[in-house]
C-alpha cells in the first residue's frame, strides 16, 4: 500500500487577497494547492480532476459555496469540504455539514485550527482510500469492521482471515493475551458459508475438569450429581456452525484425547449416554501460548495439535503495529463517547504521543480499558496527557555520556533521526515535525533534499 507524498487541495473564495494569502499558508505547509474565484468554476474544476480538499467561502458573487458543494457533492462525494464562513453566517455553515460538508471555520481564521482541522479531514480521506483498497486486496465481501488496523502486519492477516473464511478448515489462532484472537475467530465465522448457523464460544481455563466434558459434549439426566435434565453440550449448540475453544491449552491431557476423538469421527456421545450423535462443527481454537512448545514439554498432545494446526493466524501484539494505535483510540474513543453520553473532539498531540510510546503489555484491552476510564473522568473537550498520567511516557532518559556518538556524517545521522522519528510518529508528518522541533515545510524540504 503506498503513501501518498503530496495533497491537491481546492481553494475556493471571490476574495484575492484572501485567497492568495490560503494559497501562501498551504504551499508552506506542503500543499499543491489550486484557486478557483467563485462556485461555478470550483464545479469546473471537479469535473475535470480529484481532489484531496475543497476549502470553499460560503459567500460567492456568482454561485455560493452552499450552492457549488450540492453539485460537488454529486460528482464526487468522497472529497472532503471545509466551508469557511464569517461569523454571521454560521447558521449557513451548519446548513452545508447537512449538506455533506465536512467541517466548517469562522474569519479570520485561526491557523492552527485550520490546519488541524485540514488534516483530520485528509486522515479520513487517506483512511477511506486505504479502507477500499483493503477491500481490493482481501474480497469486497469480506467484512472486516471490527478489525481496525492498516499496518503491513495487519494486512498480511487479514488476508490470511479472508483465505480461511472461504474455507471449512480448522484454525489455530495464536497470539497474547488482549491481542482479540476472539475478534478474529468471528470474522472468520461471519464470513464463512456457516455464518447462519450458530458461532458457540467456549473458554477452556473458565471451566473446571470435571464439568469441562459435560459442557462440550452434553449430558443425559442423572449422568451424575445435580444432572436434573438433559443438556446439550457446545458441540451440539454449534451443529452447522462454528465452535471457537479459547485457551485450549489449558484443557488436561484425558480432555485432549477425547476431544480429538469428537474431531475424528465428527461424532460424540453425551456423558451418561449410549446415542451416537453425529456433528457437523467447525472448530477455531485459541491460544496465548507457544502450542509447540507445549507439545514439545509433553503438556499437549502432538496428534492434537496437527489436527488443530490445519491454518494458523498469529495475531501480532500491539507493540509491533504501532500506526495502528491512532486508529484505534479514535475508534474507542467515539465508543465511549456515545456508550457515556459525552462529545470529545479528539486527543492532544501530548497525549497521543503517550499512546503510541507507551508498550501496552495488555494489547488491545488494555488500550480499550485505559481509553474508557479517560473518556469517563475527563471533563475536556480534547483527552490530553493528564488524561493518562499512570501510563509511562515510553522515553528513556539516559545518563551524560550514555549514548554512543555515531561515526557518521553529520547528514546521515541528520538523515537517519528523521526516518526514525517519521516511522515511530507512524508516517504522520506533522507529528514528526513536533517532534524534531521544525516546520512541516522544513520537514519536506529534508525529505526531498534527501530523496525520501
Amino acid at each position: 500500500m503506498t503513501t501518498k507524498t503530496s495533497w491537491d487541495v481546492l481553494v475556493v473564495d471571490d476574495d484575492t487577497s484572501h485567497r492568495t494569502m490560503l494559497k501562501t499558508l498551504l504551499t508552506g505547509w506542503g500543499y499543491r494547492v489550486f484557486e478557483a474565484d467563485d462556485g461555478s468554476n470550483a464545479i469546473e474544476w471537479v469535473q475535470g480532476r480529484p481532489f484531496d480538499l475543497i476549502l470553499m467561502d460560503i459567500r460567492m458573487v456568482k454561485v455560493s459555496g452552499l450552492e457549488a458543494l450540492s453539485v460537488i457533492k454529486g460528482i464526487n462525494p468522497s472529497i472532503p469540504v471545509i466551508i469557511i464562513t464569517a461569523y454571521s453566517s454560521v447558521e449557513s455553515a451548519i446548513q452545508a455539514m447537512k449538506k455533506g460538508a465536512y467541517e466548517y471555520l469562522t474569519k479570520p481564521l485561526d491557523f492552527e485550527e485550520l490546519r488541524m482541522k485540514m488534516e483530520k479531514a485528509m486522515d479520513h480521506s487517506r483512511l477511506r482510500k486505504e479502507n477500499l483498497l483493503l477491500k481490493e486486496i482481501i474480497g469486497s465481501h469480506f467484512d472486516t469492521r471490527n478489525i481496525i488496523g492498516k499496518s503491513p502486519v495487519m494486512i498480511n492477516l487479514l488476508e490470511t482471515t479472508s483465505k480461511a473464511a472461504s474455507s471449512d478448515a480448522t484454525v489455530l489462532v495464536m497470539g497474547e493475551s488482549g491481542t482479540g484472537k476472539e475478534i478474529i475467530a468471528g470474522t472468520i465465522h461471519f464470513n464463512s458459508r456457516r455464518k447462519d448457523n450458530p458461532f458457540i464460544k467456549l473458554n477452556c481455563a473458565a471451566i473446571s475438569e470435571g464439568l469441562l466434558e459435560s459442557e462440550l459434549f452434553g449430558h443425559e439426566k442423572g449422568a451424575f450429581t445435580g444432572a436434573i435434565r438433559r443438556r446439550e453440550g457446545k458441540f451440539i449448540q454449534a451443529h452447522g456452525g462454528t465452535l471457537f475453544l479459547d485457551e485450549i491449552s489449558e484443557m488436561s491431557m484425558a480432555m485432549q484425547a477425547k476431544l480429538l476423538r469428537v474431531i475424528q469421527e465428527k461424532e460424540l456421545t453425551r456423558v451418561g449416554g449410549e446415542e451416537v450423535i453425529a456433528i457437523d462443527v467447525r472448530i477455531i481454537a485459541a491460544t496465548n501460548k507457544n502450542l509447540l512448545s507445549e507439545v514439545q514439554k509433553g503438556n499437549f498432545r502432538e496428534d492434537l495439535y496437527y489436527r488443530l494446526n490445519v491454518i494458523t493466524l498469529r495475531v501480532p501484539p500491539l507493540r509491533h503495529r504501532k500506526e495502528d494505535i491512532p486508529l484505534l483510540a479514535e475508534h474507542f474513543l467515539k465508543m465511549f463517547s456515545e456508550k457515556n453520553g459525552k462529545s470529545f473532539k479528539g486527543f492532544t498531540p501530548q497525549a497521543m504521543d503517550r499512546l503510541i510510546k507507551y508498550h501496552w503489555p495488555g494489547n488491545v484491552r488494555e488500550m480499550m480499558n485505559t481509553i474508557e476510564s479517560a473518556v469517563v473522568l475527563s471533563g475536556s473537550e480534547y483527552l490530553s496527557e493528564s488524561d493518562f498520567s499512570l501510563l509511562p511516557d515510553g522515553t528513556h532518559h539516559a545518563a551524560p555520556g550514555d549514548q554512543p556518538v555515531p561515526n557518521l556524517p553529520l547528514e546521515e545521522v541528520e538523515k537517519s533521526t528523521i526516518l526514525k522519528t517519521l516511522e515511530t510518529s507512524g508516517g504522520n508528518k506533522s507529528e514528526a515535525s513536533r517532534r524534531l522541533g521544525i516546520t512541516r515545510a522544513t520537514l519536506h524540504k529534508k525529505l526531498k533534499k534527501y530523496g525520501m
